[in-house]
């Protein structure tokens, strides 16, 4: 019987089979990996998704017999290293996901292959040190350490120092740290009464996330404005760590079960009083509302979680169709070159942030839906920089059309990449701002 046409239903995922002896199994894992390369070799559907497709059939096409039998299975983990775990082969590509019977998750193969990678202890200290966003975030909220970090951070010598010993690449934008971290100076909530809507909550908890806490806590500053010009109550969560995706990159499983140990019982407490949970970072969000779940499917507390949490547009807009935002916008935005990141489209959720743009008067937005190369770590790592700007380039170009007045994205790293590239290629320049700062401008709070 032939094998049935692929995608004809919505693709489904499975739980990661994580704690079981076979998943670090090392001879099942390169079996498992031959047959989906061979499948992918088949089709080459993705070859311009990222560089693990090319790298895949580079290594098919050169072998002696241009099969996957040609191939050597030490060499399959060049494939590997070039997967920054985007999703979106298996969300917006692939033929053959589940409930396909050839059952093809392309990102969680290349997972497990980095969770075997860091079993064995081939995971360098430079990878280590930058998943570890919560040990980074201690040079936070203090001026002196963060001036100073920031003022060596953009020293050229510096940064050459940082190219040779660690691996990060000098060209690479990195991110400064706060003086003041977002927690610590976040506005309490007025007591604005609960509104509950048809399909939204009428109160909102804020999981903050690394990168907003330390380093750019203004756009958490503009959701809290935003959310108390809508008359909606907020509270912070009490205790959060990092969500985990930078572990979850390196296929540190364990660390990332340590940080779903700390952050569950509070967010799991929020959901069961009935906040909406906010995350105003795409992979953050998308932790919570899948990879997680997909981890732990046993755990309660986290499918609780999964169900709480909101992208915050996602939240504007529905909250809008229940009638109970406000639509007071008093400034035009012009022309706005907006990006999709791609955690944002595998959240299955729509162009909510476009959706909510687009109601502000004389606002004209150009909406681009492709990997901007930048996924977290990976665009800043020596080896991979020029890759991550080469995946880039058709997205620079694309932002700059019609010279916009901003460019945006949900991801903050992908839009200073985004205007880092469009930089250095000679385009039109833009100011960059985060959606949520764009909002806040447009209702001129």
């Amino acid at each position: 019987m032939a094998a049935r046409e692929g995608n004809l239903e919505a693709p489904t995922r499975h739980p990661l089979d994580w704690v079981s002896e076979d998943f670090y199994n090392e001879e099942s894992l390169n079996k498992e990996m031959e047959r989906v390369f061979d499948i992918c070799h088949g089709c080459r559907r993705c070859v311009s998704l990222c560089g693990s497709f090319p790298t895949l059939f580079d290594l098919v096409d050169e072998s002696p017999t241009m099969e996957m039998d040609g191939v050597d299975k030490k060499d399959y983990i060049k494939v590997v290293d070039q997967c920054y775990l985007c999703d979106l082969c298996y969300m917006t590509k692939c033929p053959y996901t589940p409930p396909h019977e050839w059952n093809l998750d392309f990102p969680h193969l290349m997972l497990r292959a980095k969770a075997v990678k860091f079993k064995k202890g081939e995971v360098s200290a430079r990878d280590k040190f930058l998943s570890n966003t919560d040990g980074l975030g201690m040079l936070a909220g203090i001026p002196v350490v963060t001036q100073t970090v920031n003022a060596v951070n953009k020293s050229p010598a510096v940064r050459s120092m940082m190219e040779s010993a660690l691996g990060v690449d000098k060209k690479a934008w990195l991110p400064e740290f706060a003086t003041t971290k977002f927690r610590s100076g976040a506005a309490k909530s007025k007591a604005h009464p609960v509104k509950d809507g048809k399909n939204t909550p009428g109160k909102v908890a804020i999981y903050s996330t690394c990168y907003v806490n330390y380093n750019e806590p203004g756009i958490g500053h503009d959701l809290l404005a935003i959310l108390d010009h809508n008359e909606i109550p907020y509270v912070m969560v009490d205790k959060e760590a990092c969500c985990g995706m930078p572990k979850l990159e390196q296929g540190d499983l364990e660390g990332v079960a340590e940080k779903k140990e700390i952050n569950i019982p509070h967010l799991a407490k929020l959901a069961k009083e009935g906040y909406a949970i906010l995350t105003p970072v795409p992979s953050c969000t998308l932790m919570y509302k899948q990879e997680l779940p997909l981890m732990f499917p046993q755990c309660a507390d986290t499918q609780i979680v999964k169900e709480a949490m909101w992208d915050p547009f996602e939240y504007f807009v529905v909250r809008n169709r229940d009638g109970l935002l406000k639509t007071d916008f008093s400034e035009s935005l012009g022309h706005v070159s907006y990006h999709i990141p791609c955690h944002s489209r595998v959240q299955n959720v729509g162009r909510k942030t476009a959706e909510m743009l687009q109601l502000v008067p004389d606002t004209k937005l150009n909406v681009v839906e492709r990997c901007s190369g930048h996924a977290g770590t990976f665009g800043v790592k020596k080896e991979f920089h020029a890759v991550s700007m080469k995946i880039g380039k058709p997205v620079f170009k694309a932002m700059a059309n019609d010279e916009p007045r901003y460019i945006s994205s949900d991801c903050q790293l992908a839009g200073h990449h985004i205007e880092q590239g469009m930089e250095e290629a000679g385009l039109a320049h833009a100011e960059m701002a985060h959606p949520l700062s764009l909002l806040r401008k447009a209702y001129g709070i």
